[in-house]
Parts: structure tokens; C-alpha cells; sequence
């Protein structure tokens, strides 16, 4: 017998040893998991949570009565049955795993414990909830505006709220003026850019061909003649073009540059917030997402469509805006910067903005000093 044969006839021996010494499974069910209809935190907390607004609201993030209308919702999509062999998990302990999770940040194994499930188990109610959640209510709460009217509805609530006319949304995803998202990407690397990965965003693709159906462009002012575009606002990692507009670079601008910059700032703050209040209110993203990958994107979606879920149910509330009003976008990871540079129309367009800013009529009295 050779060395090869030697050592093949070693390693099956060693498997063979190791597969009669392994430990056999204890339990069909652990004694921990056996409790809970009697023990688990679905069983007796949440039952408890029921009876004070207060407590179940800051447990779960949304009011009982958003609760029930959620569950109602994924109720059609998710109906177990019990079997001979054991109870399924109803559909309600299901939904408050999963809010628990994204709303504490805590990890599989501390929601094993509390409510006394499986593990695994848990990973799989996440990740079929969340994808859930997303299918049913995504056309309703997270749906680019299909029309004209929509569209100037949003940009009527900018030129209001923020002074700045003809917004149509503020990007990192695209945010409107009452910090719901109206569309956003999931799933690029952190590597990639800003620009480049806009660019390849469904929101891009029909700004560029025109099934947007955004508004045709108009005067910034009744008073003014020059029609000037709709457009969306971003930071200087996007790419300027005739639909998109980002401030202009360098240190040494001049006072109309400074003025279009501090006006693009506070419609642009929007998404900051947005952002702000989906990390505070979903605490999840106070942390890597320790998942794979594919459910990490289905988390993620599903957080940010139930932001929109719970902000038109429940509202603000002063919690939200007090974050939304101190630390904008205080957890979010910065994309890279690709720098792009727009054409001359762009350029024009911006210039326009940037005069009108600094005219009689679009000027506002605290600019002077609030710019710095």
C-alpha cells in the first residue's frame, strides 16, 4: 500500500470514527421552546402591550390600531394551519417577531430566547415577512407619482415648505416634501457611486426616456417668461442634468453660488431627515444586517415601505421630528463621490435657479445670513 492509499484509507476511517462518536439530537423539541404557550413573550407580553397605547406603540414602533390594520393586510398572503405533529406560529406572533426585530435591532438569538422560538425559525419568519410586507403594500405607499397633478402636488408642497420651486423630490433615494419615499434602490455595493448607480435606477432610465410624466416645464414665477424645468435635488455626488439639479463646487464661490447652495441645502434636507427617522424608528439599522444578503434587501424594503405605512396611519410623531431636526442622516454610510459634471444646458438651468434665487421675488429675507 502506497502513501496515497495509506492516507485515503486513513480519512474514511476518521469519518467512519467521527460519525459513530457524534453526538445524537437530544431533543425532537427543546424544554425552552416547549414553553412557549405558556411561558413566550407573544403569550403574555404582547397580550399585556395591548392594554396601554403607550407601551405597545414604543415596543413596536406603530400604534394597535396600524398593527391590526398590517396584519390584516399580510393575513391573505400568510395563513398556516396546525398539524398532528405540532401548532404552526399564527400569523400575529409572526408579524411581532419581525417588527420586534427591525424595531429593537436585537439579533435572532435574544428573540429565540424571548419568545421561544427557533432560531432558524426565526430567520425564516424575517425574511417571508418582510417580503410580504413589501408585496402588499408597496403599490399603495411606496408608488412613483403617475401623473401630472401628483407631481405638482409634491412640488407645491417643496416651493412651500423648503422655497425651493419646481422640485419634484430630493435624492439618496427619491424623498418627498413629508419625508415618505417615492422611490428607492436597493442592493448596489458600497464601492459604487452615487452617480453611477442613479444612473441605472428605474426613477433614471424614465426621467431620461419621458414616461415620468412630469410636469412640462413652466416659469419659476408667474411674473417671468423663461420656462424652466421640473427637476430633483442631490448633493454633489449626482450627476447634474437638466432634470436633476446639485450644487455648485468649490471654495471660492461668489454670493449667487452660496445663495443657490444653501437653497438647494434645504430641499435636499428632506431626504437627510427621512433617512434619519427610518434609522430611529427601525433600529435595525443601527447595526450590519447579519443575514444573507437577499433577506437583508428584503429588510431593508420592508422598512422602508413601512415607514411610509406607519407615517400615513400615525403621523409624526415629536420624537421623529425632534431626531429628523437634530441629526439628519446621522447614521447613513456615505456612497463615493463620482464627480460627474453636467453640459452646458444643465449648467444654464442651474444659473437660472441660482438668479432667481438672489431676485425680489425669489429671494427669502434669511438667506443673507443663513448662508454663512
Amino acid at each position: 500500500m502506497d502513501v496515497d492509499e495509506a492516507l485515503v484509507v486513513m480519512y474514511y476511517y476518521l469519518r467512519r470514527k467521527r460519525r459513530k462518536t457524534a453526538k445524537e439530537r437530544k431533543y425532537w423539541v427543546h424544554p425552552i421552546l416547549r414553553e412557549r404557550f405558556s411561558l413566550g413573550t407573544f403569550q403574555n407580553l404582547i397580550t399585556e402591550l395591548r392594554s396601554d397605547e403607550i407601551k405597545f406603540f414604543n415596543y413596536f414602533r406603530m400604534s394597535i390600531t396600524t398593527f391590526n390594520h398590517l396584519l390584516a393586510q399580510i393575513s391573505v398572503s400568510i395563513n398556516y394551519q396546525n398539524t398532528r405533529f405540532r401548532d404552526c406560529i399564527c400569523t400575529e406572533e409572526r408579524l411581532a417577531i419581525f417588527l420586534r426585530y427591525c424595531a429593537s435591532g436585537c439579533s435572532f438569538k435574544e428573540l429565540h430566547y424571548s419568545y421561544r422560538v427557533g432560531v432558524s425559525t426565526i430567520s425564516k419568519i424575517c425574511k417571508e415577512i418582510s417580503s410580504t410586507i413589501w408585496d402588499v403594500l408597496r403599490d399603495e405607499f411606496m408608488q412613483i407619482p403617475d401623473n401630472e397633478r401628483k407631481w405638482l402636488e409634491i412640488a407645491k408642497s417643496f416651493d412651500m415648505k423648503a422655497n425651493f420651486p419646481h422640485c419634484l423630490g430630493a435624492v439618496d433615494a427619491v424623498v418627498d416634501s413629508e419625508y415618505r419615499f417615492i422611490f428607492m434602490s436597493v442592493g448596489s455595493y458600497g464601492k459604487e457611486c452615487d452617480s453611477s448607480i442613479f444612473k441605472e435606477s428605474t426613477i433614471w432610465k424614465k426621467l431620461n426616456d419621458g414616461s415620468l410624466n412630469i410636469p412640462k416645464p413652466r416659469p419659476l414665477h408667474a411674473t417671468l417668461q423663461n420656462d424652466m424645468p421640473y427637476v430633483l435635488v442631490g448633493d454633489e455626488a449626482f450627476p447634474l442634468s437638466t432634470n436633476l439639479l446639485r450644487p455648485f463646487g468649490g471654495t471660492h464661490l461668489d454670493h449667487m453660488k452660496k445663495i443657490f447652495n444653501y437653497r438647494l441645502s434645504r430641499a435636499r434636507r428632506y431626504v437627510e431627515c427621512a433617512f434619519g427617522i427610518l434609522a430611529n424608528k427601525w433600529r435595525i439599522f443601527h447595526r450590519p444586517l447579519d443575514v444573507h444578503p437577499d433577506t437583508a434587501i428584503e429588510i431593508v424594503k420592508a422598512c422602508t415601505v413601512l415607514h411610509n405605512f406607519v407615517r400615513e396611519k400615525d403621523g409624526l410623531n415629536f420624537e421623529d421630528i425632534h431626531y429628523a431636526a437634530e441629526n439628519p442622516m446621522q447614521e447613513q454610510v456615505q456612497l463615493q463621490n463620482c464627480n460627474p459634471r453636467g453640459g452646458p444646458i444643465a449648467n444654464d438651468i442651474r444659473s437660472e435657479f441660482a438668479n432667481y434665487f438672489v431676485s425680489t421675488i425669489g429671494s427669502v429675507p434669511w438667506q443673507p445670513e443663513a448662508h454663512g
